[in-house]
């Protein structure tokens, strides 16, 4: 409750006071933890040690392989989400309305449990290849929503004067719709492409090797050592060397009509012909991203029959997962309290800094994360090496960012009038908290809660590093079963993830809609 007190301790409506500065600032010294233990161990390792350590071919290769995945997969993932967004958003499409949820859907579906489906059917997958196919059905949708909403917020008299002019319909996309997708394009590419770097089941049960991978490996036969320790400081690399290559091609472009102009639809293109070729495409994309995987589960649900619904194990697995999920989404939810406040209420570069470190935590993968928590419990604070509160942490700080953008939302649309108006009735502070603003940024907050509990209901790599012994999430039990090629005992577990993930898939959809004015 540290966060909800510093709210309400704020002495000037709208005004960040002194105890929400301070919590803010402990949440950004613990957002640092990791990029602090990296560097610590390169020190530690000393510069002759870790230059061995980074130059070896084993590292070439890793870096080869997971280049090699970036560049194969965000181009396709990318292209994949702008051209569905444009079928569905600027043609007759048969099904429209449809087609929208369809392809956010298979956000739901975690990676591993995807690769799961994949070697399935298809035995021999592994190697590029089978990472890539797989990498694309998992994540395409993280280019389709951003496009698809950009598409729907374009100001269509701009491509209709284009037109005028005598542009054909290749030379308005390019020219016209294509460089106004440029946000949209970036931030999904990014997005694909930290997945990528932090994604270990799904590669794992491929056996393509990434940087994530082999930290795993190298942890669990040498506990968190030197060459552990450099693999993820190559990786830290990585990640941020994304982050400056996408906000140096971001740039200071803007896109935006300048005045309110009329809120319109833009006339949508008839395929004629092209119906038919164009339904086979999306229906292909369908089967490879929803049917493969429901109908891989099935398929083993019912080989399995009702011997795998073991609702003993099944329970256990429910409950400690609804239980670690709660607690980290209604903790990360109550973090993101002050750092919100300040994001809102103050312009400073203070509050960028406050709410920058958050989102460059956020980019380094779990296992990154998971390697720093062990570094630290274990040296500085043993008894809460493998405990659920140290677990717990590790989500905060890993999903933070995902309840900061929905309560951040959520108080920008308080009316600081509101406050003051209560304040002058002679409200307390804390009764203006609760009564005001509280009341009014619960949606947000409850959307960002559901949104940090599914991710945290089917995280996986974080979790086998730091859950106490005798912890077995949905997750962890898939993963187990599935190790051990018992793939009818871990389909009940895939499905009940599966299900739990789509209410806030279907939320995210439809926040999608309507920061388009839809």
């Amino acid at each position: 409750m540290v966060a909800l007190r510093s709210i309400i301790a704020a002495p000037q409506v709208g005004k960040p006071g002194p105890v929400v500065t301070v919590a803010a600032l402990l949440l950004v010294a613990a957002t640092f933890v990791p990029l602090g233990y990296i560097v610590s161990t390169v020190f530690s390792t000393g510069p002759e040690r870790a230059a061995e350590l980074v130059f070896r071919p084993r590292v070439g290769e890793l870096l080869r392989n997971t280049l090699q995945l970036v560049v194969c997969t965000v181009p396709i993932c990318v292209a994949l989400g702008i051209g569905l967004a444009w079928v569905v958003e600027r043609t007759d499409v048969p099904g429209k309305s449809w087609w929208g949820p369809i392809f956010a859907a298979p956000l739901a579906v975690p990676a591993f449990v995807n690769s799961y489906a994949w070697i399935s059917i298809f035995p021999t997958m592994h190697g590029l290849g089978a990472g890539v196919v797989i990498s694309t059905m998992s994540y395409f949708p993280l280019a389709y929503l951003p496009a698809a909403a950009t598409l729907r917020r374009l100001d269509p008299a701009v491509e209709e004067s284009a037109r005028a002019l005598g542009s054909g319909p290749v030379a308005v996309f390019t020219r016209i719709v294509l460089p106004q997708l440029r946000l949209a394009i970036l931030g999904g590419g990014l997005l694909i492409a930290l997945h990528l770097l932090a994604e270990y089941g799904a590669f794992a049960m491929i056996r393509f090797d990434t940087f994530t991978t082999a930290i795993f490996e190298q942890y669990q036969s040498s506990f968190a050592g030197s060459a552990g320790s450099m693999l993820a400081g190559v990786l830290v690399l990585c990640c941020l060397a994304l982050l400056g290559a996408e906000a140096g091609l971001r740039g200071r472009a803007r896109y935006a009509r300048l005045g309110s102009g009329a809120p319109r639809a833009a006339p949508r293109i008839g395929l004629g012909l092209g119906t038919i070729p164009v339904l086979a495409g999306l229906a292909a994309v369908t089967a490879g991203a929803l049917g493969v995987p429901l109908w891989t589960i099935g398929r083993w649900l019912r080989i399995g029959g009702a011997d795998v619904w073991d609702f003993t194990a099944i329970g256990n697995a429910l409950g400690q997962t609804i239980g670690l999920a709660a607690a980290a989404a209604l903790l990360t939810t109550l973090c993101a309290f002050p750092v919100a406040w300040i994001a809102v209420r103050s312009t400073s570069s203070f509050a960028r800094l406050v709410e920058g470190a958050n989102y460059i935590t956020s980019s380094l993968p779990g296992i990154v994360i998971a390697l720093a928590m062990v570094t630290v419990t274990i040296r500085w604070a043993p008894p809460l090496y493998q405990t659920a509160s140290m677990v717990i942490a590790a989500y905060v700080l890993m999903f933070l960012p995902r309840a900061l953008i929905n309560v951040r939302a959520g108080l920008a649309q308080v009316p600081v009038g509101l406050e003051e108006a209560s304040r002058a009735l002679g409200k307390s502070g804390t009764s203006t908290f609760f009564l005001v603003t509280l009341r009014l940024t619960a949606p947000a907050a409850a959307a960002a809660a559901a949104m940090v509990f599914v991710a945290v209901a089917t995280e996986l790599t974080a979790t086998l590093l730091l859950a106490p012994i005798g912890t077995r999430t949905l997750a962890m039990r898939f993963w187990a079963l599935s190790g051990e090629l018992d793939y009818a005992a871990a389909a009940p577990y895939a499905l009940i993830m599966i299900v739990t993930a789509v209410p806030v898939t279907y939320l995210l959809f439809t926040h999608s809609r309507k920061a388009a004015g839809i």
